[in-house]
This record gives structure tokens, sequence and C-alpha cells, in this order.
């Protein structure tokens, strides 16, 4: 009996080398600006094209900027990067969502909302949160620049097989608990090594329940606790998205692949080599307070004393509260927020400005706050503006930005300035990581909305 990954593997494996890697199928590889140069050029010196351009989509979104994306990009090392992606799609016979192509976006963002990530597929990409379209019942995950080589080559990889792990999450959340709660709960209760060599299978009633926006969100966060990728066995809201969509398949092809996609769940006596369940009833809205996604805590909490926490990590524990500003014991409510930022390929979809609206509808922009609300996609941005919610936005002081990986990495214009806070959506708070200096406070869309209105970390619950 086989668990919904070792389905996928096994039907993906080439060849096994003994006592070595697997020679991995990749069904769909997805190129960006950052890690692919290298890759390209490797392929130059070594004589070689593509293997099976027809699998391979690639498009900018790391480097580029979120306002003006029809004017040259200003910043140099932004340019070339975004430049050299096109030139070598372009050498090499591959399709690229250029900067301002309406396909483009962050591209965990559109593989799944344009249908170019289906159930069962083998994905990867030269960025770790690839495991974001483990959602759609497919093995996912990050490679490195010598494997995004070795696809384009050959459409395959050499590949350990990692163990498995199943995360269960039963029980009903409550009122105002995102997707984006539940990851921080599980990744604070597994640590941020908790999962290190393991492909994770989210299961459980709280799971199901989830929208497929807030399943990607879940599968985005898995990398944070160490995984090799997240999943989720596909079901009939996994079907009802790809239905429709531009690269799914439609007609009779649909129905054929539905049957197939139907058997992609693990059998009920299938073996995990570790199981853990959590209950959703026991999430609360939640923040982080240190530098790493395991330091977080719900937001009516206060932060950990040094001493609950082991004594091989303590020095280092003091240091990230250093590094915040903050003490031990301190309330996390109340803490000063100067700028806000919704988006990323963790909770930049339509759900996301969504729940944003809901807080921030009939109330104004504190104007001690910054705040950036950035589209996943062009499709997000089409969806924002079909559904009104723009001019939510608009009448309560924001701004609706173009899509792009904006702040959630110090790789564009949009950075966090020394010494200030932010409370991200996006999914890495280390040291630096929004911009040298910058103190990162990730959360769901419901608790930024709450501090963009009143200036510091708010239980969105008591606007709700």
């Amino acid at each position: 009996m086989k668990t919904l990954f070792d389905k996928i593997w096994d039907a993906h494996v080439v060849e096994t080398v003994a006592d070595g890697p697997t020679q991995l199928y990749i069904d769909r590889l997805y190129c960006h600006e950052v890690t692919s140069p290298q890759a390209f050029n490797g392929l130059r010196k070594r004589g070689l094209k593509p293997f099976r351009p027809e699998r391979i989509f690639c498009m900018p979104d790391h480097n580029t900027p979120t306002r003006d994306q029809d004017k040259p990009i200003e910043d140099p090392v932004s340019r070339t990067q975004v430049d050299a992606l096109e030139k070598n799609a372009e050498d090499f016979g591959l399709t690229c969502f250029g900067m301002m192509n309406p396909k483009n976006g962050i591209i965990h963002v559109v593989g799944p909302e344009r249908g170019l990530t289906l159930p069962g597929m083998t994905v990867v990409c030269g960025d770790s949160h690839t495991s974001t379209h483990g959602a759609m019942g497919a093995v996912a995950f990050g490679i490195g620049t010598s494997e995004v080589e070795m696809a384009l080559a050959s459409q395959c990889i050499l590949q350990q097989k990692p163990k498995t792990m199943r995360i269960r999450i039963e029980g009903e959340p409550r009122k105002g608990v995102t997707a984006k709660d539940i990851a921080l709960y599980v990744i604070s209760g597994m640590t941020t090594g908790g999962a290190t060599g393991y492909f994770v299978e989210y299961a459980g009633s709280a799971v199901r329940s989830l929208t497929m926006e807030g399943r990607f969100t879940l599968c985005n966060l898995s990398i944070e606790m160490g995984a090799r990728g997240g999943m989720i066995a596909p079901d009939e809201k996994t079907f009802a998205y790809i239905r429709g969509r531009e690269y799914a398949p439609c007609g009779e092809a649909l129905e054929q692949a539905m049957a197939c996609w139907k058997t992609l769940k693990s059998d009920e006596d299938a073996v995990f080599d570790r199981e853990v369940i959590f209950r959703a009833e026991a999430v609360e809205p939640m923040i982080t307070y240190g530098t790493n996604p395991g330091m977080a805590a719900g937001i009516t909490r206060t932060i950990p004393l040094a001493e609950t926490i082991p004594e091989a990590g303590r020095a280092s524990y003091r240091r990230s509260l250093a590094y915040m500003g903050f003490k031990e014991g301190d309330r996390l409510i109340g803490k000063p927020v100067d700028y806000v930022f919704v988006g990323s390929c963790t909770n930049g979809r339509i759900e996301d400005f969504r729940a944003f609206a809901s807080i921030v509808k009939g109330r104004r922009r504190n104007p001690a706050v910054t705040a950036w609300l950035v589209p996943g996609s062009w499709m997000v941005d089409a969806q924002i503006r079909e559904e009104g919610l723009d001019r939510i936005f608009e009448e309560a002081g924001f701004e609706l930005r173009q899509p792009g990986c904006s702040a959630c990495l110090a790789m564009n214009e949009d950075k966090i300035p020394a010494g200030k806070y932010s409370v991200s959506t996006s999914n890495r708070n280390f040291e630096g990581r929004q911009g040298p200096g910058a103190r990162t406070m990730l959360a769901g869309p419901l608790v930024a909305a709450a501090a963009a209105v009143t200036g510091m970390v708010t239980d969105p619950g008591t606007m709700l």
C-alpha cells in the first residue's frame, strides 16, 4: 500500500542508481530570473538545447518593480536579470510571460491559476517555495541551479527520495483564523527543523475545509519547517478549480484526466515514516516575534521567556529578540507597526485581498503606516477590480500595486528601512530578508489589515 507521495514519485522514476539517487522525470519546470542564468549558460557551453521545451515556462517575478512596469527597470542589477531571462527564453525557444504580459506574476501563483500545474505532476523550480504547487496534488519542490540545468537538458533530475510524513489537522478553525495562521501554528509546534528530510502530506478535516487559496498557503510554508515539500490529495475542490483553466485539459481529455486524478490519494493502510496531529480549535490569529517562522505565537499571547527554550538555543533566541527590539514576556498586542505588506506567493491571491478588504472597509489606513498591496498576478489584479475591492482599498487610503514578489525579499525596490517594523503576509522573517536591518513580523491578511488601520499589532477578532 502506498502514500500519495509514493504513487506520484514511483510513477516518475526513470532509473534508480544502486545505493545512489533516483533519476526522476519532471513534468513541469518553471524558470525565473534569479536562479536560471547560470543554467542557461551551462547549456550554451555544452552546445545543448532544452529537451522538452513545451514543458518549460519562464517568467520574471523576484526583481520586477511593482510600479511603472511599462517603463525600463531603474535598478541595473534587476534590469539585467529580467532582460537575461527573456533573452534566454527567446534563444532557447521557451515560453516566457514577461513584464506587462497579462499572464505574468509570481511564478507560484501563475502556475496553478493558468492550469500549468496539475494533479499527479512532478514540478520543480529554482526556488524553495515551489512546494506551493503541492496543493494541487503534485510532488513539487525547489532545486538548485545545477539541477535547473539538468532539467533543462534532460527533463530529469537526480534526487534522493525523501521520507514521508502526514500532518493531520483536525477540527474546525475559529472565526478569523486563516490558512496562514494554521501554517504558522504548525511550524511553531514542529520548529523550523522538525520536518527536515520529509515530504509532508497534509490531511484532516481542517485541511479539507480549506479553499484552494488556503491550501496553496499551507503547502507554500512547508519548507519553513525544513520539509522537502508539502502536498494535499486532490478532491472535488481541486477539480472545480482546474475546470476552465487555460492550459488545463478540457472536454473528454479532462474527464479522462480526472478519472486518473481521483486515484491520487494515500491508501487506507499506507504507512508514513512519521505522523503528527494538530487540533484546529487551538489555533488563534498568529504573528511572529523573532527571526524565523517558527518563532510565532497567538496574537493574544506574550513572547516566551528564554527559560522555556531548550538551553542550547537560548543564546540565539536572545539574539533574535535583540534584533527585533523585543523583550521576553512582552505582549504582542500593541507592538508598533511602520509597514504592512500584503502579497507574495504565500498570500497574494484573491482570497487574501478579500480578507484584507473585510477589515479595512469603512475604515482608514493609519497615517503612520506605509502599506504595499501587491497582487500575485495580473489575473489576481483583474479579480480585485472585478469585485470592486480596489475601490474599497482606495477609499480606505490604500494603493494597489502591480504584480511581483515585492517586499517578500529585498531584491527589488520595495524594501523595509532599517529598524522599521513590518507586518508581512510573506513567508520569511530572517534578518535582513525585507531589507538590511528590517524587522519583520509574519502574519495572515486579517492581522495585516488590523495593523494597517490601527498602526499596531491588533487582534483582528475585535474588528471583524
